[in-house]
């Protein structure tokens, strides 16, 4: 498994969202690049970054600070926030980008997923953010009508192999990750699971290796000291 430092961005700087509401923010740092390099060198080896201001507005607010972090780290990282055009998706992989991740578009346009799928194959995934058991969008501030698991399943017939979860309940809550979910969907669904939301300490990053997920992300516990990189290496160090 590997596991994903979060680097939401919103206003230039780093900041993490309490259960995604927009104005319930923490920021820790002002320059997201120095993160990125900082856990870069405390181990990471992939890095999830969010441009939260595009997650709300559908635009492209902080592609230029994204840039700049994929010219200064050796580490893959995937995007994701307001990616609703190929021309965005077709940026970001520009840029540097080894995945791109989609959101309300998905939900909204499985014909799109699928274009885009077979242009950039293996470089699409896609965030299914839930509610309860339905999909939420548009930065999680409206739930849809689509229903988890059967999303899931379709986005796999469209070409997705990699699908971030996050429990919108337990992100930035510090309250453990949905492993009952993710345990069905990494069971039922032929793709690559990231967890997303909860991951409060190191027992759950253990827990999240037992259902042999692809990835898991994590943001606030490691700002906070409640989870370390050393700590998370030396976990999946001892797994391989």
């Amino acid at each position: 498994m590997i596991v994903l430092p979060a680097i939401d961005i919103k206003g230039g700087k780093c900041v993490r969202l309490k259960q995604g509401i927009f104005d319930q923010e923490t920021s820790y740092y002002d320059d997201p690049v120095f993160v990125a390099k900082m856990w870069e060198e405390k181990g990471a080896k992939y890095l999830h970054i969010v441009d939260l201001d595009g997650a709300f507005s559908g635009d492209q607010i902080n592609v230029k600070i994204i840039e700049q972090i994929a010219k200064s780290v050796n580490i893959p990282i995937e995007v994701g926030g307001g990616i609703r055009t190929k021309e965005a998706i077709a940026k970001y992989i520009d840029i540097g980008a080894s995945r791109v991740i989609l959101g309300t578009k998905a939900v909204e346009d499985m014909n799109f997923v699928k274009e885009v799928c077979d242009l950039y194959p293996g470089k699409i995934a896609v965030s299914v953010d839930a509610k309860g058991d339905y999909v939420a969008v548009k930065g999680w501030v409206e739930t849809s009508e689509v229903q988890a698991l059967p999303f899931c399943e379709e986005l796999v017939e469209a070409g997705v192999s990699t699908i971030v979860y996050t429990d919108i309940s337990r992100d930035g809550m510090l309250s453990g990750p949905n492993l009952e979910m993710l345990k069905k969907l990494n069971e039922t669904i032929d793709a690559d699971f990231i967890a997303s939301g909860g991951v409060a300490n190191i027992q759950n990053i253990k827990d999240l290796i037992n259902l042999d997920l692809y990835g898991a992300i994590t943001g606030k516990a490691l700002y906070e000291g409640a989870l370390t990189m050393e700590e998370i290496n030396a976990v999946l160090g001892s797994t391989l």
